[in-house]
């Protein structure tokens, strides 16, 4: 166990660059063993879900090289086994090995995926994919098991567009017979990152970044290779620090159109920033104007930045209000916020929050990924020293952290618990 000590009140000044997307990766690195050769990722951000998904692909008998910041992964030898316990509950993205062991093998044992708590985040829309597409659904305890004689193409209506369901149904669609057609489709760049990938492998996809995706099966997929994105949601949390503490501070590698929701919002707030080619650079925001705002499906406001945005809205003048309505349980990070000082109450998955408040340093806890996030934002404002435990969590998306805020100015470390 580790803890995060951050002894805040300092401005931030200098430039932090932004590695290749989390959310990306995590789909990515499964998606490399549909190819029959070899694929290069490259931009693979060093955050411990990568180091899970290593492990899985090496329980498959994937051979991974790693060469700078890029992955060599040689899938010609992947055998199909069960995906155990102590390392599918490491990160939800491991359902995503459903989809590709259902394409290439036919067959998927897996216990069921871990990851951050937001309450009933289901898989149902990802079974019943599987279910269109041919497959028979079994549970065993905790562990899956996901069998087809053969997968033939379908049309698919999602109830709603899920992230996870629209690339595990592309996943297991790539060597379906025929065609699988899947509406109401997620529209995140993330998706269009993924399915490059695998149109460079050989696959035939059309209509991704759109509500319709349409996929023709194929037999065999090759080498390719892929970039991924920029993170959206390290370069929003950043983006966010420099509106708190920011003395000119530059945020290098972002995708302008990937966060227009978040620059729109921060121009309502009345919040300056000069955004020029791939970068950013923002300082200290003063009269921060409230706002209400509600998440959204991109390319609406993500629930991955509401919870660290609630620190900016605990500096505005005025009463803010943030609905989520992706997922019913993400308000974990309210409670150490308000022991931080923060006057926000809840109604029905909407936060009341009340500023302007100056935030005090203390004991808190992390209780997911972006709850960590928030509380780090909040204690680089405080001019008290914050200690945050379970910072594993934050390790799961925030690639050496201690090192880019340290090189803007913050004063933060980690240390292990004893």
């Amino acid at each position: 166990m580790k803890k995060m000590i951050i002894q805040g009140g300092n401005k931030l000044n200098g430039s932090i660059k932004i590695n290749g997307a989390k959310n990306s990766a995590v789909s990515l690195l499964p998606a490399a063993i549909l190819s029959d050769e070899y694929t290069i990722i490259k931009n693979i951000p060093e955050i411990t879900d990568i180091e899970v998904l290593k492990d899985i692909i090496t329980l498959l008998n994937g051979k991974i090289t790693k060469e700078k910041n890029q992955l060599i992964i040689d899938s010609s030898q992947i055998i199909n086994t069960t995906i155990p316990k102590n390392l599918s509950n490491k990160l939800r993205a491991s359902y995503y090995f459903m989809g590709v062991l259902l394409a290439k093998f036919k067959h998927v044992e897996i216990y069921f995926p871990g990851g951050c708590n937001f309450g009933a985040r289901q898989i149902d829309y990802h079974l019943k994919g599987f279910e269109a597409l041919g497959a028979k659904i079994t549970v065993e305890n905790e562990k899956l098991i996901i069998h087809a004689d053969n997968l033939q193409g379908s049309e698919i209506q999602l109830p709603f567009p899920s992230v996870g369901a629209t690339i595990n149904l592309i996943l297991a669609a790539t060597k379906a017979d025929g065609t699988t057609i899947i509406k109401n489709a997620a529209k995140e760049p993330e998706i269009i990152n993924l399915v490059e990938f695998l149109t460079n492998m050989g696959a035939k996809i059309t209509g991704e970044g759109t509500d319709c995706i349409k996929i023709i099966g194929v037999k065999k997929l090759k080498s390719a290779t892929i970039k991924i994105i920029p993170d959206r949601i390290e370069a929003g949390t950043y983006i966010i620090a420099g509106a708190l503490m920011g003395d000119k501070l530059k945020i290098k590698n972002i995708n302008a159109e990937h966060i227009k929701s978040l620059l729109d919002t921060l121009r309502k707030m009345n919040i300056d920033y000069n955004l020029e080619d791939d970068n950013i650079t923002i300082s200290q925001a003063k009269n921060i104007s409230p706002i209400q705002l509600k998440t959204s499906v991109y390319p609406g406001f993500p629930t991955d930045l509401a919870q660290p945005i609630t620190v900016l809205l605990a500096k505005a003048n005025g009463i803010s209000t943030i609905q989520e309505t992706i997922y019913q349980k993400r308000m974990g990070h309210v409670e150490y916020l308000k022991k931080m000082g923060a006057d926000i109450e809840i109604k029905d998955n909407i936060e009341i929050i009340k500023g302007p408040i100056d935030f005090q340093g203390t004991e808190v806890l992390a209780s997911d990924l972006r709850a960590g996030a928030t509380l780090f934002l909040a204690a680089l404002t405080s001019e008290q020293k914050t200690v945050i435990s379970n910072v594993e969590f934050i390790l799961r998306g925030y690639e050496k952290i201690v090192k880019k805020l340290s090189s803007v100015g913050a004063n933060i470390s980690i240390e292990e618990i004893k």
